[in-house]
């Protein structure tokens, strides 16, 4: 097994943190010591006394950016984790110490083919920002523009890969080995997890996804992305214009600068609910870092390495859950949590009881005290509860909303998200009914019809030659396969013992009818035996109904 040294690391940074029950518990000791690898397990340091939260988190920075992303992501998951391990796991961060320049410039000369110098000057030493897969550093055109380069680490390909080979492997044996954490996915979720990690780690996707959202802000004056130069774009670097002018962390300096802060704040948060609801294609991380603020109360947003896609389908589903609570109706609230369960058993009475109250304690609440960070976190405690594991792609909006929440909170006092929010509801539900919209869906529902048509007459024959050949197979799948047995099972056998009591009372009352032959005490045998036989009837007859008198009392 290639990572195999890997893997050794990885269970001595855990039982160094004290979290060496998980290492024998996921069966990592067994498979090490097999294969001949020795475990300290007495090497134990002072944070094996802190809280088991606390020691992961402490674990995770130590393993490095691929388990720092994984916690980061698994702290926007309360719908499976309680909220002291999602709070604590939050405090993660992505901070690392800088590569040395001399390797930095080597990556971006490989990048460029050529010496950085037939297309930058001034390229700066010091990087403005390092994080755990790429570092930032500015330079300027020949023609005098300022620019960053966005260059990823050398060498975090390859550890990365490693990293997430094994928990995949990890993934797959916990859900083949742990019936309880089954229904959490954890195969599907270590995929999400690896498909947005590679996608983080291809600076040119970083790229395109720029491109992407300057087209959606085309004609928005108030609104900035920066200019990427796609002919020095690759998958270790991307080239963006620079942006000069005052960080959103910073509101001080926003004051001095004469900026309206209430219009920054409402303007920032137009940006991400129109990025969300209606572009379905969101930066996925707004906190105060990522945005800059310029003169005329301009927003420039950067970083686009982590971005969210919600479908259109999807979008439609948040708005049913908001209008659900603005109408005070449950009943769409609920459908949509039973379509996020899947094929997963659940409580659906449960379920519709915990919405009501949810929408109970909601749904006469003033928009001006509703808080959105409150409402999502109810959502997923209830999620929890009943087992339903959120859809991944609501995860990075949820985390979204929330962050947007408090960055708005922070310039203006009075900010409220739901306030913000409620147009953008009330224009889908509206555009939904639209003449417009419901011609495009009528259309596109004929269109599929007709797609059915003209593919039923292949797809019958297909299956008819199948048949004939005896190639025809259904597969059936059912839940709690034993239980229906079972009660199958019962069902026929007390429909074979009313079927055979049936005979012997028939029987035994055409025996009856004869009264020749031998006697016993005087009495025909024949009547002997058909009276025994109605006594066997009345018998089974008795043991069918207490059955069945049995089973509708369980």
């Amino acid at each position: 097994m290639r990572d195999l040294p890997r893997l050794h690391e990885i269970s001595l940074v855990l039982i160094r943190h004290g979290l060496g029950d998980l290492v024998r518990r996921l069966g990592v000791a067994s498979l090490l010591e097999r294969a001949g690898e020795i475990l300290h397990w007495g090497q134990v340091t002072h944070s094996a006394q802190l809280e088991p939260q606390q020691r992961l988190r402490l674990a995770l920075e130590e393993l490095g950016p691929t388990f720092i992303k994984l916690g980061q992501m698994l702290s926007l998951r309360e719908d499976l984790l309680p909220p002291s391990w999602t709070t604590e796991l939050a405090r993660l961060r992505s901070n690392a110490a800088p590569v040395p320049f001399e390797h930095i410039l080597q990556v971006i000369e490989r990048s460029l083919g050529t010496p950085h110098a037939q297309a930058f000057v001034d390229l700066e030493r010091e990087p403005t920002g390092s994080a755990s897969i790429a570092q930032v550093h500015r330079a300027r055109l020949h023609d005098g523009r300022a620019v960053v380069l966005k260059v990823r680490r050398p060498g975090i390909e390859a550890k990365v890969e490693a990293d997430l080979r094994l928990l995949s492997h990890l993934a797959q044996f916990v859900e083949k080995e742990v019936p309880e954490v089954r229904r959490y996915q954890p195969v599907h979720i270590v995929e999400e997890f690896r498909r947005s990690t590679m996608r983080e780690l291809d600076l040119a996707t970083e790229a395109h996804n720029i491109e992407r959202f300057e087209r959606n802000f085309r004609g928005e004056p108030h609104v900035l992305i920066p200019h990427v130069f796609p002919q020095w774009t690759s998958e270790v670097m991307n080239v963006q214009e620079h942006i000069d002018g005052i960080s959103a962390e910073d509101p001080a300096a926003v004051e001095r600068a004469g900026l309206d802060l209430k219009l920054l704040a409402e303007r920032g948060v137009d940006n991400v609910l129109k990025m969300i609801l209606e572009d379905g294609f969101f930066q996925a991380d707004p906190h105060p870092g990522n945005v800059i603020y310029l003169p005329g109360n301009r927003i420039a947003m950067i970083d686009f390495g982590m971005t969210g896609r919600l479908s259109l389908g999807r979008r439609n589903q948040i708005m049913n859950l908001l209008a659900g609570i603005t109408r005070r109706d449950s009943e769409p609230m609920v459908d949509v949590l039973l379509d996020w369960a899947g094929a997963e058993a659940v409580d659906e009475e449960g379920l519709a009881a915990d919405v009501d109250e949810l929408v109970a304690d909601y749904g006469d609440l003033p928009v001006k005290d509703m808080r959105i960070g409150e409402l999502i976190g109810r959502i997923t405690a209830m999620l929890r509860t009943h087992g339903i594991v959120l859809p991944s792609d609501l995860t990075l909006m949820f985390k979204a909303l929330i962050t947007l929440e408090g960055s708005g909170r922070k310039y203006d006092p009075e900010f409220v998200l739901a306030d913000r929010l409620k147009p953008y509801v009330e224009r889908a539900l509206a555009a939904r009914y639209a003449p417009a919209e419901l011609g495009r869906r009528g259309g596109a529902g004929i269109g599929q019809f007709l797609d059915l048509m003209r593919a039923m007459p292949r797809d019958l024959a297909r299956l008819l030659k199948d048949a004939r050949r005896g190639r025809l197979r259904m597969d059936v799948d059912l839940k709690r396969l034993d239980i229906f047995v079972g009660k199958l099972d019962r069902t026929i056998n007390r429909i074979t013992i009313g079927i055979m009591t049936a005979s012997v009372v028939i029987g035994s009352s055409i025996v009856m009818t004869v009264t020749s032959g031998p006697q016993v005490f005087g009495i025909p045998i024949f009547t002997v035996l058909g009276s025994f036989g109605y006594l066997l009837a009345f018998v089974n007859s008795v043991w069918v109904v207490l059955s069945i008198w049995r089973t509708r009392s369980h």
